[in-house]
């Protein structure tokens, strides 16, 4: 099993090529075919309002420019990923605003590739809640990739949060490709003694044994914490030199407004490499 379809947003921001190569690496290393997919910004809504709205001059315009700048970032991929090498490839420009319309065609897509929110460079189109939105409404895994990063090989080195929560659960089945090709991961269980829903006589055992069957080289790492976990996690994943995370994303979306846990929340908001999420 591989990711056959990958999806990576592309916007104007300066972390979007970097993004956008890591989605052309894991591409190229699946055989996959990658969408690069550029948003106008305009809500779909819009588009239902009646065709009298639609035809205003002003309104014709600004469409024109906002779709403009779209191809203008969608040539940035496809200069990156032919630079890259991947074959199989498409360009999609979507009359949408990016949550919405980036949830929607993920759907059909194995793995959707997003950058972390950066609220030194926001844009008007883009909610700052824009990467958990895309993991809760998807339905799909999303690499997020911090805005700091820098291009470097990933998957190499992974550490796995694991609570035994569905939210975890569906997170790990669904990185399964990517685990596969790593040379060492490390399920990390924080404080499995006052965790209800971890199992057995040994913790962390049945979760190891999963993967090992499934051909994942794997190494339970349990600690005993205080304070936030989220901090933990990232704590632990520099300590071990991990390259990316694995988890569960917790939370519900009620008229655009995310409810995270404090785990999900604080590694969205200090996270120094590419994480792998969930719902």
């Amino acid at each position: 099993m591989s990711y056959q379809t990958i999806m990576v947003y592309v916007d104007q921001s300066k972390s979007a090529e970097a993004r956008i190569r890591l989605a052309a690496t894991l591409a190229l290393r699946d055989n996959a075919h990658l969408i690069g997919i550029a948003a106008t910004g305009v809500s779909s809504q819009i588009f239902n309002t009646g065709s009298e709205f639609l035809t205003g001059s002003t309104l014709t315009e600004y469409l024109d420019r906002l779709r403009e700048r779209a191809a203008q970032e969608l040539k940035m991929f496809e200069k990156v990923v032919n630079e890259i090498g991947v074959i199989s490839h498409e360009q999609r420009m979507i009359d949408d605003e990016p949550s919405g319309g980036v949830s929607l065609q993920g759907r059909f897509s194995d793995l959707i590739v997003l950058g972390q929110t950066d609220l030194d460079q926001s844009f008007a189109s883009v909610m700052s809640d824009f990467p958990e939105y895309v993991v809760i409404e998807s339905g799909r895994p999303v690499l997020i990739v911090p805005h700091s990063w820098r291009p470097v090989e990933i998957g190499k080195d992974v550490l796995v949060a694991w609570d035994a929560s569905i939210g975890a659960s569906r997170a790990i089945t669904n990185a399964l490709p990517f685990l596969r090709h790593a040379r060492n991961v490390k399920v990390a269980i924080l404080n499995p003694d006052k965790q209800s829903n971890i199992t057995g006589d040994v913790p962390g055992n049945d979760i190891a044994l999963y993967l090992a069957r499934h051909g994942v080289r794997v190494e339970v790492a349990r600690r005993s914490v205080s304070g936030n976990i989220g901090e933990a996690i990232l704590t632990l994943a520099a300590e071990t030199q991990s390259d990316s995370i694995v988890m569960g994303c917790y939370g519900h979306s009620r008229f655009r407004e995310i409810m995270l846990g404090g785990v999900t929340h604080t590694v969205l908001d200090a996270m120094t490499v590419p994480v792998l999420m969930s719902h």
